[in-house]
């Protein structure tokens, strides 16, 4: 038994999503405030609501003016003596959802009793709904109609208190605003939402399964007479654990023992999470068998001697109380003893510690144990520590392990383990990421009776932002979260939820290559806000300084930028347009000479010359020849997204400059090959005078053996066929004038580009009043 997938509807910014789950971990990616901890939030909403409890923001925003309608018709209603309608029916359009869907095989039937649908289902898809609804609309009506009616008599008996002030004043005063609660109905369940509101389960038709469509989840539809089912539909058949993002990790945080928490919650020490673990799994005065005796045994030993002690110690102090008369002859006589338990011997600070490798010193034979405190060791080992350690207390307390077993005497075992993490990456080095996501599935299934069984399943749900966590998973593993704009799905900002296992296909070669490449770059690409793809590596050191220096709102904004030569961009096309990532490809020219000859060549207008260069030739602009290429505008320059306002692909490559020369009274014009000539024809005093070898060198003899734009460009042309591009941009890095460097004029327009569409995206997708967390 797994969960296929689940809907989420009318969640905060989740409108309609539909998210698949993979049968061992699923990874949530996608940049910030796209909807990834609202998923999470929503799961842990409807599975442990007792735990975590509804509140009104969870609602979807776009809900709230008719939300606010049925209230004010209930209030005119009222007022107007009429009836009005107090269905749920009306309510449907607007309540939160989670649709589970469960894939059942034939011989699990006895599990999922409560939710098969009819007769005829011989398993496969079984689905239930999760739906928070009034739990009475008419108690809702009357309870909402009493506080408006009690608030209006406020402010009627303050405007009366204003009259007579007036009147006894003899002058007018000005009349002070009053806001009382509520205001409307959604105000009214800022209050009283948990009162009025609860979770009801329901049966779903696995034959009205609906793809999504425009990326927006098609939710089943169910009459609002549909019989809610009894009890918890989900009792017995789901166990869930969750860990919340870690933060303030290491702070005291003493908190109640919960089941579905045994390692106890963020914030908690080590050693409060060892101290739940031995009471819930190895306390040997619960249920003690037969290899507790020996433990029990010690423990009692320990507390007779300590009594013989006690009363030896407190003798003389007892005398001394006698003496005043109490006690008397019939009267009870004091007596101090002793209940140790061994819980309390991890009831302390100290009771976790880190051993110091010491080394002996001459003639020392043997070597002093030194010992730390947990809070003197790293946030970042603790947190590793503590996270393991709570996932193994997760598995043994789904799994019942030790003292866990006797408190289920039916020992029953869910046949699904879903957990929940959100945001392992905090406090987490790099490194440690990686290992962490790659052992966590390995130590959830880490049990004599779980292993590869398929009896009972383990699901690990995991979201962040870290690219080192992203890249230790396959493609097939990760769903996407990718905001959209208001107006576009809804009058807010909503989210959708892309299955990047149907990005590229089945056994498509070009994943293979976006795979290796993400992963030997680290890149992060799920989590930016726009890409830029450079051609090599003299464009991947400057660019980001002259961002820095030339370009202050893009330089704060979330871009990443990835080397890959033009031949290679626009594989990366399928995922980019699937992400809907905003994206500038800073590109070569790499221009051709005519056929037949077809070699590399010096650009030159009206000579029949192509490019070879695949991302200009088949995704933006589409064209070949470089007379079409310089000839372009701007918007043939661009590819713009054929749904999403937000979405283009901007192709940036060398253009023809116009310039003087020196020594030479004439304007002239350069036809640059690549960045770095098109770099030194802007700048021809900057490198004139530039210290260095190789690429620089050559290049500063070039501008001083003098000569027009095409004689200076063809030794530029030839020197970079053996020149080392990135010696060459470390050079220029190193040179105490780089402040002073003029920014390509196609990478200039390019960036400018990028940094209007941001600010742009910035506008449409955060609405500048928000009324509430999304």
């Amino acid at each position: 038994m797994l969960i296929k997938f689940f809907e989420i509807a009318n969640f905060r910014k989740l409108l309609s999503v539909r998210v698949d789950l993979s049968e061992k971990q699923t990874l949530f990616v996608g940049a910030n405030n796209s909807g990834k901890s609202s998923a999470m939030l929503a799961l842990r909403r409807f599975l442990v609501p007792k735990r975590c409890p509804f509140e009104i923001h969870d609602l979807t925003l776009c809900h709230w003016p008719e939300i606010d309608r049925i209230g004010q018709t209930w209030i005119e209603a009222v007022k107007a003596e009429k009836t009005t309608d107090l269905s749920l029916g009306q309510w449907l359009p607007f309540l939160p959802t989670l649709d589970l869907w469960l894939d059942v095989d034939s011989g699990e039937m006895h599990h999922v009793r409560d939710l098969i649908p009819t007769l005829d289902w011989e398993g496969g898809l079984l689905g239930v709904r999760l739906r928070y609804e009034p739990a009475n609309v008419e108690d809702l009506f009357k309870d909402f109609i009493l506080a408006v009616k009690d608030a209006e008599e406020l402010k009627a008996a303050a405007s009366k208190q204003h009259d007579e002030n007036v009147k006894a004043a003899g002058v007018e005063q000005l009349r002070q605003k009053l806001t009382l609660w509520p205001t409307s109905l959604t105000d009214f369940l800022r209050k009283r939402l948990s009162q009025h509101f609860k979770v009801c389960a329901y049966t779903l038709d696995p034959n009205e399964v609906k793809a999504p469509q425009n990326g927006q989840a098609n939710l089943q539809v169910l009459p609002s007479t549909s019989p809610a089912l009894e009890g918890d539909p989900l009792r017995g058949l789901l166990r869930i654990h969750d860990i919340p993002a870690q933060r303030g990790f290491g702070e005291e945080n003493p908190n109640e023992e919960d089941e579905d928490a045994p390692a106890g919650s963020p914030g908690s020490k080590l050693s409060d999470q060892l101290r739940s673990y031995y009471s819930k799994h190895l306390d040997p005065t619960k249920g003690p068998d037969a290899n507790d005796l020996g433990a029990l045994q010690a423990i009692e030993a320990a507390q007779d001697a300590f009594d013989h002690k006690l009363t030896e110690s407190f003798a003389a102090a007892f005398n001394e109380v006698e003496g005043m008369g109490y006690p008397g002859v019939t009267d009870p006589k004091p007596k101090v003893s002793t209940r140790l338990k061994t819980i309390d011997g991890l009831n302390h600070s100290s009771a976790v510690t880190f051993v110091v490798d010491v080394s002996p010193t001459k003639g020392e034979t043997a070597v002093p144990l030194l010992r730390l405190p947990e809070n003197n060791n790293g946030l970042g080992y603790q947190n590793l520590i503590s996270m393991i350690f709570r996932l193994m207390s997760f598995r043994d307390s789904w799994m019942r392990v030790g003292k866990a077993s006797s408190d289920d005497k039916a020992m029953h075992f869910e046949p699904l383990h879903l957990l929940l993490i959100e945001e392992p990456e905090a406090h987490l080095h790099a490194q440690v990421q990686q290992v962490f996501i790659n052992k966590a599935y390995e130590v959830l299934r880490a049990h004599k009776d779980l292993g590869s069984t398929k009896l009972r399943r383990t699901q690990l749900v995991v979201s962040t932002h870290s690219s080192h966590v992203a890249h230790e998973v396959s493609f097939d593993c990760l769903r996407y979260f990718r905001r959209l704009p208001a107006g576009m799905a809804s009058r807010i900002p909503v989210s959708t939820v892309i299955n990047l296992t149907e990005v590229f296909g089945p056994n498509n070669a070009t994943a293979n290559f976006v795979t290796r490449y993400l992963r030997a770059q680290h890149a992060d690409l799920f989590f930016a806000d726009a890409a830029i793809l450079v051609e090599g590596p003299a464009e991947r050191m400057l660019v980001p300084n002259f961002i820095r220096s030339n370009f202050p709102v893009l330089n704060k904004c979330y871009v990443t930028m990835l080397e890959i030569g033009g031949s290679h961009a626009h594989r990366l096309r399928p995922l980019i347009e699937h992400l809907g990532l905003l994206t500038l490809i800073v590109t070569d020219l790499d221009s051709l000479s005519a056929k037949p000859a077809s070699a590399a060549a010096q650009p030159c207008p009206a000579k029949g010359q192509t490019t070879d260069n695949v991302t200009l030739r088949d995704w933006v602009p589409k064209r070949t020849g470089i007379d079409d290429l310089w000839a372009a505008t701007p918007a043939e320059r661009t590819l713009e997204g054929d749904e999403d306002p937000l979405f283009a692909v901007r192709a940036a490559y060398q253009l023809p400059i116009e310039l003087k020369m020196p020594e030479s009274p004439d304007d002239d014009k350069a036809y640059p090959y690549t960045f770095e000539d098109a770099l030194a024809f802007e700048n021809l005093d900057f490198f004139k005078a530039l210290e260095g070898y190789g690429l620089v060198a050559k290049f500063r003899k070039a501008i001083e053996d003098g000569g027009n734009a095409s004689a200076v460009g063809e030794k530029f042309f030839k020197d970079l066929r053996t020149g080392k591009k990135a010696e060459f941009a470390l050079d220029v890095l190193n040179s105490e004038k780089f402040d002073t460097l003029k920014v390509p004029t196609y990478i200039v327009d390019g960036l400018t580009w990028l940094e209007e569409r941001l600010q742009k995206k910035q506008v449409e997708v955060l609405p500048t009043k928000v009324e509430g967390p999304e």
